[in-house]
């Protein structure tokens, strides 16, 4: 089986988590894999569809082709998987309404054209069936190999308050700032990570600035004591799939998080995390979080748990195949 992976870049989050750490399992079952990014010029796109009859399955990672280069992918491609991990069918949280006809329209095409879609959760899931009911869900995952346990000091005098992303949306994390005025006058030992390209300043609260890469990734994550997403109950955040909290967990931490789609099922509220939705409830959980290094373990290990029954690749891997199987053979 010869699949050829498009992805959207070597160090995005989406292609690191949800194709790239695939391959070596992928390849050690007899899948000979071809990785590029989107051809952008006009020779690449040249040489990548003229390429498409060599492989069995091009497989598709979130971005759309537009007409007439969708007619002629599914024209010279075998089989094509689509992989969805973002509520591409609307406008993101910035936007001031998020429907967008022209949005709609390109995913409905898209997903048309496919032989099988994957989505990152059920709620991308019930936006795929109506066009395409060859839709699978395979969460986001960790590989258990590389994401252990941190270590509890008692010794450990601050306490960190931690997030990891992407710049795209970091404004949810901003938005909070008031909140970190106050937690930072109220407890002055506290501090602020945050592992992104783009940052902020605190006038209360120290912030530590961390710019993201891969070898020191899954360290950062350990040096967290408390883990952080907020979000806005909005359709783009329904498709979000909770990749920073499957990493807190990973490496048990405990979250607090605005408890909205994927958020709830991978949190439960006072076991291995918080719910908060008000400025007021967010103080109040990280307080006692703040103040009780003993809850903060038991729920860090609560959700590390839960991430390792469902959340990993070594769990995800031979779903993965699966599908990729069931195409080659003319599923």
């Amino acid at each position: 089986m010869k699949v050829l992976f498009l992805i959207q870049g070597w160090e995005v989050a989406a292609s690191r988590y949800r194709v790239l750490q695939y391959l070596p399992y992928l390849e050690s079952k007899g899948v000979k894999t071809t990785v590029s990014l989107y051809p952008r010029s006009l020779k690449e796109n040249f040489h990548f569809f003229n390429e498409l009859p060599r492989y069995d399955i091009v497989f598709l990672q979130r971005r759309r082709f537009n007409q007439p280069r969708l007619g002629l992918l599914r024209k010279r491609a075998k089989k094509i998987v689509y992989d969805l991990d973002d509520a591409v069918m609307y406008r993101n949280s910035k936007a001031n309404d998020p429907i967008s006809s022209t949005r709609r329209k390109r995913f409905v095409q898209m997903i048309k054209n496919c032989d099988f879609v994957i989505a990152g959760n059920e709620f991308l899931k019930s936006e795929v069936f109506p066009f395409n009911p060859k839709v699978e869900v395979i969460p986001t995952a960790i590989d258990q190999e590389r994401y252990h346990l941190k270590t509890y000091s008692s010794r450990k005098k601050e306490v960190t308050l931690g997030w990891i992303g992407d710049h795209g949306s970091i404004h949810y994390l901003e938005k909070m700032r008031p909140l970190f005025e106050r937690i930072g006058k109220k407890y002055p030992r506290v501090e602020l990570k945050i592992v992104c390209d783009t940052f902020f300043d605190c006038d209360s609260m120290k912030v530590i600035k961390k710019n993201w890469n891969s070898e020191e990734e899954v360290v950062d994550l350990q040096g967290f004591d408390i883990g952080l997403m907020p979000l806005v109950d909005d359709p783009w955040s329904w498709g979000k799939c909770g990749l920073k909290i499957i990493q807190y967990q990973g490496v048990g931490v405990p979250v607090v998080c605005t408890p909205v789609g994927i958020n709830r099922d991978l949190v439960e509220d006072n076991i291995n995390g918080y719910y908060a939705r008000t400025p007021e409830e967010w103080e109040g959980k990280l307080s006692l979080l703040i103040e009780t290094p003993a809850l903060r373990e038991r729920m860090g290990r609560e959700g590390r748990r839960r991430v390792l029954e469902n959340y990993t690749i070594q769990s995800c891997a031979p779903r993965f195949f699966s599908i990729l199987d069931r195409m080659a053979k003319g599923g």
